[in-house]
């Protein structure tokens, strides 16, 4: 149970460094001519966690906008994720405690 828990968490953490890294690459090619912007898919596993895929988009040009809220979401799931994988080390902590 609890290693299914770890590997939520840490798909979750790489999915959102991916989203994370799609943004940067984004914003830091904006003055690109026909640079295509980077998007990314997230589908779930029916194991737990998610599976994500990033791909050029089809056609060249900027928005800042779209790419700022994916930042934005990304940083929060990232930090989420490390929640739920820190709650998850300490139960694992408590748990060797009480059978010590």
């Amino acid at each position: 149970m609890i290693g299914s828990v770890f590997g939520v968490a840490r798909s979750g953490l790489e999915a959102a460094q991916v989203r994370l890294d799609a943004a940067a690459s984004n914003v830091a090619n904006l003055p690109t001519e026909g640079y295509r912007r980077v998007v990314v898919q997230a589908e779930p596993l029916a194991t737990g966690g998610v599976a994500v895929r990033a791909q050029r988009w089809p056609t060249a040009g900027p928005d800042l906008p779209a790419d700022e809220v994916q930042r934005r979401q990304a940083a929060l799931a990232w930090a989420a994720n490390l929640q739920v994988f820190k709650a998850a080390d300490q139960q694992v902590g408590s748990l060797l405690d009480v059978r010590a």
